[in-house]
């Protein structure tokens, strides 16, 4: 690991050991087995398994260590905070979310959402194509856009509008106001970031 992640992933098995996994459970909509010592959490299409001993997040699907970033944003949305929002049905993008929201999204708009635009401005067919992989169902927003339930608590929305000879394709990345009680700041782009970099791999296949 890079030091700088390694950090944050050791910081956030601290934070996660000051909780109890019972609350963790409530507070979080997640599986926890007492026998194995082990938190079960949905991650976007996979599921990964945290165990409390050996302090580890592997995928469940090949017993894998999980991503660095995929880790510390799972084990920061089990331990952020004391809160167990309602899951609402608005939207709102990252500039619109307190604690950084707006100093963060240029840089933000550069990695993230331009990157949609340039993989599906031209074929957002292929959204819902590689969307799809993803476990992402349509949503009536934009040209096209899909929601992906991320975590449990945590859906997250990709909104494309196709462009044409006179108007450029446009995308966003949508949250739910009730995030910001669930995940710090760095963990909601980089929770955006995840997503686009995985459907531009996906469609990246898909063209070669």
């Amino acid at each position: 690991m890079e030091t700088n992640y390694k950090i944050a992933y050791d910081k956030g098995w601290q934070e996660l050991k000051a909780r109890t996994p019972s609350e963790v459970v409530i507070r979080r909509r997640v599986r926890f087995d007492e026998v194995k010592q082990q938190f079960a959490v949905k991650f976007f299409n996979e599921e990964y398994v945290l165990d409390w001993e050996q302090e580890t997040v592997r995928r469940t699907s090949d017993g894998q260590d999980a991503e660095i970033i995929s880790a510390i944003i799972i084990l920061n949305y089990l331990s952020f905070s004391d809160s167990c929002p309602e899951v609402r049905g608005s939207w709102v993008s990252l500039k619109e979310i307190p604690n950084g929201g707006a100093l963060f999204f240029p840089a933000f708009r550069k990695n993230s959402i331009d990157a949609l635009i340039h993989s599906f401005g031209k074929s957002p067919n292929l959204l819902l194509r590689c969307g799809a992989m993803m476990g992402g169902v349509p949503a009536p927003i934009g040209s096209i856009s899909m929601v992906f339930q991320a975590l449990p608590m945590v859906p997250i929305c990709v909104v494309l509008w196709e462009g044409d000879e006179e108007v450029s394709a446009n995308a966003t990345i949508l949250y739910q106001p009730s995030v910001s009680e669930l995940l710090h700041i760095e963990s909601l782009i980089g929770l955006g970031m995840y997503l686009a970099d995985q459907l531009k791999k996906l469609a990246d296949e898909r063209l070669a």
